[in-house]
This record gives C-alpha cells, structure tokens and sequence, in this order.
C-alpha cells in the first residue's frame, strides 16, 4: 500500500516531542481515519485537512486514509499538525520524492482555502526540533520571526498549501525566508520621579528590584500601591538571551507574542484581574493545560491589585509556585509543569470600606478580619516586605523624587555584586538562594543574628521568615557596598516584615 510519513511537534509545556505523522491510502471507500490520541481540535482536521487539498488544485486520495501520529501514547493537542497531515497524504497518494518531506519539520494550520495559518508555540517547537536533529522547518510566513529566533536550522515559510507540496516535490517555487529584524521598540518606561512621597514605599521598591523579593503594598486608596507596582519594571535589569528565549517560548505557547518582535527582552508585567479563576492564574484547559498568569510572568513581575478581593482558593495557588518557581498542572491527559519564577507585588487596602483615615472606618472587627484574612499566614509568610503606605499630604514635595534612571543604577549594581557572589552556585539574585545555604556556608556571625534568634525565641518568625530575612539583609548590603550583612542589615530586614518582631 502507497505509505509517506512527515514529521511535526508535540508541546508539552515549553518541552517539544517529535511526532511522526504517516499515511497509508489503501481498501475500499473514502473514509479517514485517524489514531494516536488526537484531542478535538486536531480530531476535526479529517474534515478541514481534505478541503484545504482540494481547494488548492490538489486530489485528495480516493482510496481510505489512515492517519497515524507517533508516538502513539502521547497526547496530541491542536491544529499545527494540519501541515504535515495534508503533506503525507498527498505524498502518499502521488508518490514523488520524500527526501524533503522526511527531513523537514512540518507546522501550520490549514484553512479550507489552501492557506497556511500561524499556530502557536512555534519557538518551542522548533528549539525542540533543532535538538532532535531537525535541520529544515516549513512554517507559516506569518510565524517566520518567531522561527527565525531558532539558530542552526533553515526556516521557510509557506503561504498556502500548494506552495508546500511544490517545494517537497522539488519543483520550482519560491518560497519566503525569514524576514529582515526590525529595530526594537523604545517602550516608554514610567518614571518613579511620578510617584509623591512615599519615602519607605519607594525604598522597599528599590530592595524589592535589587534583590527579586516579594513585596506588599498596604494601605488607603490613592496613596501610590499600583503606581510603585508598575514601576518595578523599569529597575529591573534586562533579560539575558538565555531568559528571553525562555520566557518568549511561554508567550509563544500562551499565543501572545508580538508580531513585529516576537523576542521578549524585558521582564514581563502580569496584572491579572481580581475575578481571574484558578484556572486563569495557574493555567488550565482540557487535555494538557496551557500557562496562566503565573507561568507567564516568569522572570518578571506579577501584580495582584485588591490582593484581598481574589478567591481564596487562587491566592493560596501561588505558595508552591513561590517556593518553587515552577507550577505543576494536572490534566486528563498528563501533567504539564511550565517555569513560574516570578517577583509576586501585592496591593490591597486594610478593610472594605478602605478609608483615608483610620478613625473613618466603618467596618466592624469580623468584616476587618475576614477581608484581611484572604491572605492566609503561608502566603504572607513567603512575601519578604511588608509595607503600610500613609495618606498623601501634599501634592508637591521640598525635593523632588529621585527618578527611575537614578534608582535603577543603583539597583544594577546591586544585582551585579550578588551576581558576582553566586555565580558558581548558579543563583541569579539573592531571593533564589536557598536556606540552608545561608544558615551553612554563607552563615552570618552570632552578634549579626541575635535579633532573628531573639525573634524566632518569641514565636513572632518562622523558620521560612528568618531566612527570607536572611537574603533581605543580603540585598541591604549589597545596595550599602559591604561584603556581609550587619547587624544593622538583619535589623532593616526584620522590620521590612513586622514591626512587631523587634
């Protein structure tokens, strides 16, 4: 029987599998049938795949169609696979040279028209394929950009489906190569300069930014929470090649890149709204889960304003994701773990009726508690600085704020000594080191920890808050220049969580 196989990508996560799609035409009748776990979307391709054939002047097999994807015990999930499935049939069916079709990574989704439409995760794939072995990949034109980021294998781009099967039957055609890059966009950055007063607020920022520590912004509305919150991105250091790649292969995933430039380069901004589902937050949908929030704020900020207005039940799905820096997600067809490190900033008010003034507010005790209650002791207990911001006095100030470029210098040299100290150790910041580490090879004299003694003693700090202390004082230091913290470090860092505890 007449057999041609193709190849194309599964997506688990940011993790790709090659899948080899064949086709056999043989017996009576015209029916298709396709295995190998196909989900709905890619099930509905034996109806949309022979409509693209006909419709772009080619003959689709009279005969019956078997459709196999390999391996067959891996879930297969969306409509890229179209390509490669129109490719091996008609291969099949009309045998020409497959030298091509078999050494060329296939994507796109077909329309009943012929053309070729962009699918996602195209950048994962094809980082996935080059490390398969894969040297060649045909995709949709509008993916080139995106395709073009993958060093080492050739990238084409297809408008329609004839052009495809022209250029794998070695015929003359001209297909389109990766587009010139276009200079990147300079994104206006908002100035810290914008925000009023403020003094421990806007220092808490700047030891947030300097070390990648959580932050919880406290207090009446219109004080400036969000406007600090959205000014985090412009202290944070650009991201290195190896972090845009990974961060671009969840947005490419997640379907959100842009077109112009695909390749993130700055750390992300995620606000979601405080109605966002479980799902929406850590990733969900049928079969294997696709990135939520979480994942897609991974190396850059994640803001929750009116913390105390989401559900419960999603505030407490970021512990593990905090701890971890990843998010495990299972599904009916598998668990999808996609990299989740992110830097969580919380805004909220203090009660519901959020009054300017303390002596104005109009909430009993129970409702007081059970809205601050939201945030449950585990969560706060991973948010290294708390911080309560007071009412706004004055519109102008005597000196003016220092401003974003001012700050953020400081902020670089910063990261880079805590760079320089944890290279061999493979840490990037001084919130990523571990614990024991800190209590063992990098331990800080007994005259440095007696106030976090002093405080565990009083049951007012837990093991995990002491060494969150630990890499606050650590990020002290290095804004101050010192080689170790002080006493005075450890100090500042206790009372960037609870006054209480001194």
């Amino acid at each position: 029987m007449p057999r041609a196989r193709a190849w194309s990508m599964a997506l688990q996560g940011i993790n790709g599998v090659p899948v080899e799609v064949e086709a056999d035409v043989g017996g009576r009748g015209g029916e298709i049938k396709m295995v190998g776990l196909p989900d709905k979307a890619l099930r509905e391709a034996v109806s949309r795949v022979p409509a693209a054939v006909r419709n772009s002047g080619l003959e689709w097999p009279k005969h019956h169609v078997t459709l196999c994807l390999s391996p067959a015990a891996l879930p297969k999930a969306g409509s890229a696979y179209d390509l490669a499935l129109a490719c091996a049939s008609v291969a099949a069916d009309k045998t020409f040279p497959t030298e091509r079709l078999e050494s060329t990574l296939l994507l796109g989704e077909l329309a009943l028209d012929g053309r070729i439409r962009r699918v996602r995760g195209v950048l994962p794939a094809l980082i996935a394929g080059y490390r398969a072995g894969f040297r060649r990949a045909l995709v949709p034109v509008a993916s080139l950009r995106e395709a073009a980021l993958v060093d080492g294998i050739e990238v084409l781009g297809a408008t329609t489906l004839a052009e495809a099967v022209t250029w794998l039957r070695a015929q003359p055609v001209e297909l389109q190569g990766p587009p010139p890059s276009l200079p990147s966009d300079d994104l206006a950055v908002l100035d810290l300069a914008d925000v009023v007063g403020q003094p421990e607020a806007r220092w808490a920022l700047e030891v947030a930014a300097a070390g990648s520590h959580n932050v919880l912004f406290q207090g009446p509305p219109g004080t400036g929470k969000s406007m600090l919150a959205h000014r985090l991105i412009g202290l944070l250091p650009e991201l290195t090649m190896a972090e845009s790649f990974e961060v671009t292969a969840i947005h490419s995933v997640a379907g959100e890149l842009d077109d112009r430039h695909p390749l993130v380069t700055r750390p992300p901004f995620i606000a979601p709204h405080y109605n966002s589902t479980i799902a929406a937050m850590v990733g969900g949908g049928t079969g294997l889960a696709r990135p939520g929030a979480i994942s897609r704020a991974h190396r850059g900020v994640l803001f929750l304003d009116e913390a105390c207005e989401f559900g419960p039940k999603c505030l407490e799905s970021l512990r593990t994701a905090v701890e971890e820096g990843e998010v495990r997600i299972a599904r009916r067809d598998g668990v999808t773990t996609y990299p989740a490190r992110f830097q969580l900033i919380m805004a909220t008010n203090i009660c519901p009726c959020a009054p300017i003034r303390d002596v104005d507010c109009i909430c009993t005790a129970q409702q007081r508690r059970r809205y601050y209650g939201k945030l449950s002791g585990p969560l706060l207990d991973r948010v290294d600085l708390r911080v309560r911001m007071r009412p706004q006095t004055a519109l102008c100030t005597v000196e003016p704020p220092e401003s974003t470029a001012v700050v953020r210098e400081r902020v670089l040299r910063a990261r880079k000594t805590a760079v320089h100290r944890w290279r061999e150790f493979g840490w990037a910041a001084n919130a990523e080191v571990p614990g024991p580490e800190l209590r063992r090879r990098f331990a800080l004299p007994a005259t440095s920890t007696e106030l976090l003694d002093r405080a565990l003693a009083r049951g007012v700090l837990t093991g995990r808050g002491a060494d969150r202390c630990l890499r606050i004082a650590w990020t002290l230091a290095d804004l101050d220049g010192g080689v170790t913290p002080t006493r005075d470090h450890v100090g500042a860092a206790l009372e960037f969580r609870d006054r209480r505890v001194l």
